[in-house]
């Protein structure tokens, strides 16, 4: 009978608690204990895993006489009470599974005040227990009541207490609200609460308040979670002095979260794409949106729908959206999916996402997809015709005809696009094809000219292919191929000449009108009958004469080696071959005449002009021969003085090496300028002399300086002078 009793009084109890609490989710509901401070009847001592009993006095009306023998905790988390635990600050009580408060054993002690702290996921809150008419409990420190961990010795016997406390934003006005107690069992009439920090006396101000008699913290003013969702405050008491009493301890406030923000996409438009033929489950792109709401609620739970999709062909469900990772995959079949075949190759998805876990009560937000259908290569190209013809004129080159393809795939792409080769028909790779990018056509070009003469007719074998593979399911069949005429027509061709270029070697200075060369040109056209006429086309220097019908090549001025024209001892003129054709050809060839010196040219002596020191003993200069014949027309050259008589007394020249010698000054003589005759002669057969004077400059010479007055003041090191051309003579 007394079971009995006590399951009708635990279930009026818990009818009372769910008609007086709020529903899940339903807009108002504080999370947490739905009544702060409970009282208990001490009747002498407690007994193991009995529930207290409620003290009658705490209670109204009819309730008073039900529920006399019951203590239950009235919490709600406003969300299904999920994953609930409680912790009772006295070691030896707990709240069992029916939300009762009961002795963990058989006890006299229990002391006059407990806490039971209630949390899970959704709420964290704290109500306070009186045990009315209890002995006083000793010792009963704040770490015992609170489950705290070590704190300061002078606090170690003090009981002030702040819950966390929690409040809604965008809560209406009025204000100030209630939102909890601060409580201080030892509370004296003369002592005062007092509140500072973040939202007391900090910034920002006056957002919370305390009453500074009864502990009543309040809100002031409407609140926003996403700004700030939490504030850190600190609660003491004072005597009326200003004397701290108790504390300071911490005050958190919770600002509840309220649906007030929708789901946001960072972009308003998506953009995916999904190969075609793709098997049905392929995931084409992620959609996903952000909402600034507390995520451990379901005001930020999301989750995700697609309402429209435009077309809705071949089927208005062609792709599917996993509601709570955002995925979307295609739906449709592989063979339907199908990019030569749809209706669009674009696909455009409207995604909505909604929190409060999808259900209608949920805020919204939108976002467009746009899904392209890629291709793949699952057409081969086909030539638009079996046969091209052409005809080509010989000898000539360039396109010759544009061969055209039909492919189903996406144009651009390497699925298109073609690929060209010839794989019959070219031995002599006459031709080759190349991919107008533009129109996907293959230009069949001749590079090397055809030629009447050896073939009239040439058959191609044309190979079409695509830059991608083709799928393993899809060949390239008989249409891939096709098969080119080409006809070569007949030109007039210009003579060709046999050697070009045709080199011959001659002496400088032959006689006039002496044979040089025989030009040979034929003419390509060996079916028709046709004369051929030669002509000078250029002759740099008009040495040259051709006679324009045996082709023979004589001089017609001398050949010299040593001439502008010539250059690196070779000499090169162009002539002209001309058939007698309806429409006469021509052709070039090229004559290199290789010229061989003769010793036609006398040698001179560098410098012209040499200076000395009147002293002899410095007087001492150095010439050289030159000569513009190459060998053996020119060194080793032999340098004397002229044969006036007398010069022997007063200079005198000596051999250095074979280009060079030396002459010096045998007795001093007055600073003039003088004229000395030397002969220079070279190593032909036969042998060329020149007599030549170079002019002599005597000076002053002091201190390795000169002085020569017909030169004016000119001033030199001489050592330096001759040191340098020594070295640049034996050097040779």
């Amino acid at each position: 009978m007394e079971i009995g009793i006590r399951i009708l009084i635990v279930f009026l109890v818990s009818q009372v608690v769910h008609i007086g609490a709020q529903k899940e989710g339903e807009e108002g509901c504080v999370p947490g204990f739905q009544v702060k401070e409970y009282q208990v009847e001490y009747n002498g001592g407690f007994q193991k895993d009995h529930p207290l009993t409620q003290d009658p006095q705490a209670l109204s009306g009819w309730m008073r006489s039900v529920t006399a023998q019951l203590f239950s905790v009235f919490f709600d988390d406003c969300a299904g009470n999920e994953g609930l635990a409680f912790e009772v600050s006295h070691p030896d009580f707990q709240v069992d599974e029916e939300m009762n408060l009961v002795a963990r054993r058989d006890m006299m002690d229990s002391g006059t005040v407990m806490f039971i702290h209630g949390v899970n996921e959704q709420a964290d809150d704290m109500a306070q227990v009186d045990i009315v008419g209890a002995p006083p409990r000793s010792p009963q420190t704040l770490r015992e009541i609170l489950g705290l961990g070590q704190i300061q010795p002078y606090r170690s016997k003090r009981a002030l207490f702040a819950p966390r406390m929690h409040v809604n934003e965008n809560m209406e006005p009025p204000f100030p609200k209630v939102i909890g107690t601060v409580m201080s069992p030892g509370m004296e009439n003369d002592h005062i609460f007092h509140m500072t920090g973040s939202g007391a006396d900090q910034d920002p101000k006056g957002v919370f308040t305390i009453n500074r008699v009864t502990g009543e913290v309040s809100v002031s003013q409407e609140l926003d979670r996403e700004a700030i969702s939490s504030y850190t405050l600190e609660v003491s008491v004072t005597d009326l002095s200003g004397k701290l009493v108790e504390g300071p301890v911490a005050l958190l406030v919770d600002v509840n979260d309220q649906n007030d923000n929708r789901p946001i996409f960072k972009e308003t438009r998506y953009a995916g794409e999904v190969l075609e033929g793709s098997p049905t489950g392929t995931v084409v792109m992620t959609m996903t949106a952000e909402d600034a709401d507390d995520p451990r609620l379901q005001n930020a739970v999301l989750r995700y729908n697609i309402v429209r999709q435009s077309p809705d062909k071949p089927s208005p469900n062609m792709f599917y959206i996993n509601p709570e990772s955002g995925n979307i995959v295609t739906v449709i079949s592989p063979t339907l999916l199908d990019r030569e075949t749809l209706p669009t190759t674009q696909y455009e998805l409207e995604i909505v996402a909604q929190d409060m876990k999808g259900r209608d009560v949920g805020l919204t937000g939108t976002a467009t997809a746009t899904i392209t259908i890629t291709d793949k290569n699952d057409h081969a190209p086909e030539f638009t015709h079996s046969l091209f013809q052409a005809n080509v004129d010989e000898g000539s080159t360039g396109v010759a005809v544009n061969l055209t393809v039909d492919d189903r795939d996406d144009p651009a792409t390497g699925a298109w696009r073609a690929i060209y080769s010839i794989i019959n028909g070219d031995p002599t790779q006459n031709f080759e094809i190349q991919t107008n990018p533009d129109n996907n056509e293959g230009m069949l070009s001749v590079v090397k000219p055809l030629d009447y003469e050896s073939v009239v007719f040439h058959t191609l074998l044309i190979k079409v292919e695509n830059e991608d593979p083709l799928v393993p399911d899809v060949g390239y069949g008989s249409s891939s191929t096709a098969t080119v005429h080409i006809t070569v027509l007949d030109v007039n061709e210009g003579p060709v000449f046999f050697p070009d270029p045709l080199q011959v070697t001659k002496m400088e200075n032959i006689p006039l009108g002496s044979f040089v060369a025989l030009l040979n040109a034929t003419d390509p056209d060996v079916l028709q009958s046709q004369s051929i006429r030669f002509a000078v086309l250029r002759d740099p220097a008009n040495w040259l004469s051709v006679n324009p019908v045996r082709g023979t090549v004589n001089t017609s001025a001398n050949l010299d080696r040593e001439s502008p024209y010539v250059h690196d001892n070779k000499y090169t003129a162009i002539f002209m071959a001309t058939d007698n054709g309806s429409r006469p050809a021509s052709g070039t060839g090229t004559l290199v005449i290789h010229l061989e010196d003769y010793n036609d040219n006398a040698p001179y002596v560098h410098p012209s002009v040499v200076r000395v020191c009147e002293d002899t003993k410095d007087s001492v200069v150095i010439v050289g021969g030159r000569d513009r014949d190459i060998h053996p027309n020119a060194g080793p050259f032999k340098i004397e003085l002229g044969k006036q008589p007398g010069l022997e007394k007063t200079w005198k020249v000596s051999r250095v090496n074979n280009t060079h010698a030396q002459i010096m000054l045998l007795q001093s003589m007055k600073r003039a300028n003088y004229q000395l005759p030397l002969v220079v002669t070279d190593s032909g057969l036969p042998p060329l002399s020149n007599s030549t004077e170079i002019k002599v400059q005597v000076c002053t010479c002091k201190k390795n300086r000169m002085d020569c007055s017909s030169a004016g003041s000119v001033c030199s090191n001489l050592m330096m002078l001759l040191g340098l051309v020594l070295l640049s003579l034996f050097c040779l």
